[in-house]
């Protein structure tokens, strides 16, 4: 059990400070743009390795209920230190782009790590509580909780994960207009199957699986599964909400305006030097 926990601990930290590593030897980069891309590249990988052992776990599953597969709490145990890792990549990001000139928050000196600490928290808030909410109550609730039911719907919450390569090709993808754009249109369509639609599917295939209307299932379900969609569903609302908007104003933008004005805030709200979030 705990040997899983340790290879994940390893295994993202790693594959980070490998990336960025051959980024600055191989490519030149700066220790900043290293970072920035090797969060990006990590947050994908993950969010391929989750998308793949969703889809295999929910195929394997005929009961909803009871049938298991291994690798459901498997994945759990090595992915649960991501999202502690993926806090201080993104801080790392934040505070390289801190360095960048023109990039200092008002009242905030460049120099003070006390100083970035707060305005990375305060900027970043949603995104960091999200990352912590899933260590401390997701990762029980999927591995102790739920005594071994319902592979079949952890199966499904992996798949969150598809909008993440998106969310991360966004700032990547912002000086090529067309490429931009398409990438834009598939990351609010994986985003709103994946994240926005996937809680109501949650409780509608319960509701068929128990011969009950959909509307009764949250007075049956397990506390923990209406107060985990309680929390979690609001936020990817909110970020789909912020997504529109984004997508909004990149296709309505004047023709000749150049594409760096863009920024496209609400990606990186989304997903700040990555993505996806991620849930499970």
């Amino acid at each position: 059990m705990w040997g899983l926990v340790a290879a994940g601990s390893v295994f993202f930290p790693g594959l980070f400070l490998l990336s960025k590593q051959a980024l600055k030897q191989l490519m030149g980069w700066s220790e900043g743009d290293a970072a920035v891309v090797s969060t990006r590249l990590v947050s994908s990988i993950q969010s391929i390795m989750a998308s793949s052992a969703g889809c295999i776990i929910i195929t394997s599953c005929r009961d909803v209920i009871e049938d298991r597969h291994w690798l459901t709490d498997a994945y759990i145990l090595f992915a649960t230190p991501y999202f502690a890792y993926d806090i201080y990549a993104m801080f790392l990001c934040y505070w390289h782009k801190l360095q960048v000139k023109g990039h200092e928050e008002a009242g905030q000196s460049v120099g003070s790590m006390g100083a970035a600490v707060i305005g990375y928290l305060r900027r970043e808030f949603l995104m960091v509580l999200h990352h912590i909410f899933m260590v401390t109550f997701c990762f029980p609730a999927s591995l102790l909780w739920r005594q071994g039911k319902g592979d079949y719907f952890q199966g499904i919450l992996f798949l969150a994960e598809l909008s993440t390569p998106s969310v991360s090709l966004g700032k990547v993808l912002i000086q090529h207009t067309l490429l931009h754009k398409v990438n834009g249109v598939v990351m609010l369509l994986t985003f709103f199957g994946c994240r926005v639609l996937l809680f109501p599917y949650l409780y509608y295939a319960y509701g068929r699986y128990a011969s009950m209307p959909m509307y009764q299932v949250p007075l049956v379900a397990p506390w923990q599964c209406n107060l985990g969609t309680a929390l979690l569903w609001p936020l990817q609302l909110y970020w789909f909400m912020l997504i529109c908007r984004g997508a909004l104003r990149l296709f309505t933008k004047r023709s000749n305006s150049p594409p760096a004005i863009l920024k496209f805030k609400s990606f990186y709200i989304v997903h700040t030097c990555n993505k996806k979030s991620t849930s499970y």
